[in-house]
């Protein structure tokens, strides 16, 4: 009976938010009054047409968006695998200052994946907005939580580190959204053609005795490899959700381009889930296009105990 209300407290708010105009503030953070409007209204615009889309169950119409192809592109792709709603009327929130100019966080969304399946909690995400310093829309993206992204950016303070540091996160979403809009392209861009990829997989062993055990035995793949599997995947699956609920960030001691990010990610399809740890490698040398050199995936759990931390990859692991 309480996930019966639960669901139909949802769709009543369904009902209620896809018909109105969603009402953007910009609280602080900018000075500058023409840019801070300029975004504003386009936020307004952008998720008011969001939910009248998933309202009358149509496509994104872009001709009633001020945005550029890339980010027309980008929200096309994740619609089509799992359209989305912003569950608020009115969004008041700070503006963060970039390298580049600004972005919004905290955007509230619902997912409503393709297919048949119902409403839940967990579809529950967060977008991230970012703007050009005259407050044009840059990118569209499913974010990180506001904890997690302020734990990173606070955990160093030196300037040129800070800055670096904000650059991952905005990859790290970048990265997160780019499986949940299956964005092969993307993925086939940011790894470096030499990138090593490795999985982990838990294997049962019965033994003599009558008890088991397991262990974890790991699979290297090359950048070609891998993409070829996670073709099959994107083609053989409705819809990709992908959340990061931890991380963690360290610049290599001796290449100060190169961090390490550890992430505790969970992944979700119509077919599939799994919890476990991701690490990248990443290569910040071009910051206009950097690259992952390596990537590892562990699950988080080994005998029905967390994986000790001693034995979750980081990037004292790998020689640079």
């Amino acid at each position: 009976m309480k996930k019966l209300s639960f669901i139909i407290i949802l769709l009543s708010l369904w009902t209620l938010f896809s018909n109105a105009s969603i009402k953007v503030t910009i609280t602080d953070g900018i000075d500058d009054d023409a840019v801070k409007q300029r975004m504003e209204q386009h936020l307004s615009t952008m998720l008011t047409e969001i939910n009248s889309a998933q309202s009358g169950k149509r496509n994104l119409n872009f001709a009633t968006i001020d945005v550029n192809t890339n980010v027309q592109k980008s929200m096309a792709m994740l619609w089509e695998n799992s359209p989305f709603m912003c569950t608020d009327d009115m969004i008041a929130e700070h503006c963060i200052t970039t390298g580049t100019g600004y972005q919004i966080r905290n955007i509230p969304l619902m997912m409503k994946p393709t297919g048949d399946r119902a409403f839940n909690e967990d579809e529950y995400q967060e977008a991230v907005v970012s703007f050009d310093s005259q407050g044009n829309v840059e990118s569209f993206y499913l974010s990180i939580s506001m904890n997690l992204y302020m734990n990173v950016i606070k955990s160093n303070l030196e300037l040129t580190d800070l800055r670096r540091r904000q650059l991952i996160l905005d990859y790290v979403e970048q990265f997160r959204t780019a499986y949940n809009q299956k964005d092969l392209p993307f993925l086939k861009q940011v790894f470096s053609d030499d990138a090593l990829i490795i999985t982990g997989k838990v294997i049962t062993q019965r033994h003599a005795e009558g008890f088991t055990s397991q262990k974890i035995t790991y699979n290297k793949q090359t950048k070609q490899q891998y993409l070829d599997n996670l073709r099959r995947v994107f083609n053989t699956t409705q819809y990709i959700k992908v959340t990061f609920d931890d991380i963690e960030v360290k610049r290599h001691p001796v290449n100060p381009n190169f961090y390490g990010v550890t992430l505790h990610q969970g992944y979700t399809s119509n077919r599939y889930h799994d919890d476990g740890y991701l690490f990248l490698l990443w290569d910040f040398n071009d910051e206009s296009a950097p690259q992952i050199h390596v990537r590892t995936w562990q699950p988080d759990k080994i005998n029905g105990k967390d994986l000790p931390k001693e034995e979750i990859f980081t990037l004292s692991d790998f020689d640079i």
